[in-house]
């Protein structure tokens, strides 16, 4: 695979939120894909080839005169990007049961031992959103079950999903980075049953999963739950997160109006994971 190029954008924002919110919603519409909240704002990414000085013009909240946010440029290849996360990673426990771990840590004592090597992907279990959804995944049965990642990142999920006895699994992401990223991981920790597709809901088609994980932002989830709700076996599990508590309404209303119970949610630092049953 070709080495892309990057351009990372330091964002420094004040107050953090909800300013950090808005503007990576604006940058992910904006052609934005990989995002890293930090102490201090985040760090947002987009392929060169993709990135025009114009694209900046459209992030209204740069203009906010309410809001405080400053920034600094540059360009970044990929294994930079991973020479980076080497270097601040360290490993994340789950409830005591899981650990997520780079292949350079220590093997831990643990039920679901997670070897992952993000690069430009999201999902080490550092971020709120999934580490709920490892804890859901944790306190789920999945044995015999067919199951569906998507906006799978890593493969993270997936790969619990499979250890967690999962007969099949679908990892599905948008983008060609974590395609390839989630492939490289489902193979570094031995889960066959793992199947990983680059693209978005269009490739679901009729398939019928008994559990959807869906890790994305809010737009993309009101937009695609009523595909999710098609795709669910009877009696099937949808968990959901990537959007904030004030956010749970509007996810519940759509989940709802497709057949959908809420059933419990996680909370952490203002961030939700939900999950619903038919």
């Amino acid at each position: 695979m070709e080495n892309t190029i990057y351009i990372e954008y330091s964002f420094s924002v004040s107050p953090l939120q909800p300013a950090t919110d808005i503007l990576i919603a604006e940058l992910g519409e904006a052609g934005f894909e990989s995002f890293v909240e930090n102490e201090t704002g985040v760090l947002a990414y987009i392929q060169k080839e993709e990135f025009e000085e114009a694209i900046m013009d459209s992030i209204e909240i740069l203009k906010n005169a309410d809001f405080d946010i400053s920034f600094e440029k540059k360009e970044i290849e990929q294994e930079n990007w991973n020479a980076t996360w080497e270097k601040n990673f360290t490993p994340i426990q789950v409830a005591e049961q899981c650990m997520v771990r780079a292949p350079f840590h220590e093997k831990p004592d643990v039920p679901f031992d997670i070897i992952i090597e993000p690069k430009m992907s999201f999902g080490t279990g550092h971020h709120e959103t999934t580490h709920m959804m490892l804890q859901f995944i944790l306190d789920h049965n999945f044995e015999g079950k067919t199951v569906l990642d998507m906006g799978s990142g890593t493969g993270v999920l997936a790969i619990l999903a499979a250890m967690k006895g999962a007969r099949s699994v679908d990892a599905i992401d948008i983008d060609n980075w974590c395609y390839h990223n989630a492939l490289e991981n489902v193979e570094r920790n031995g889960v066959d049953q793992v199947q990983v597709f680059e693209g978005d809901v269009s490739l679901l088609g009729s398939k019928k999963y008994d559990v959807i994980l869906a890790n994305i932002n809010r737009n993309i989830l009101l937009a695609d739950i009523p595909t999710y709700a098609s795709n669910l076996m009877a009696n099937g599990t949808l968990f959901v997160s990537g959007f904030y508590e004030d956010d749970i309404f509007a996810i519940s209303e759509k989940c709802t109006s497709c057949g959908l119970k809420f059933e419990k949610n996680l909370s952490r630092n203002n961030w939700v994971a939900v999950k619903y049953v038919f």
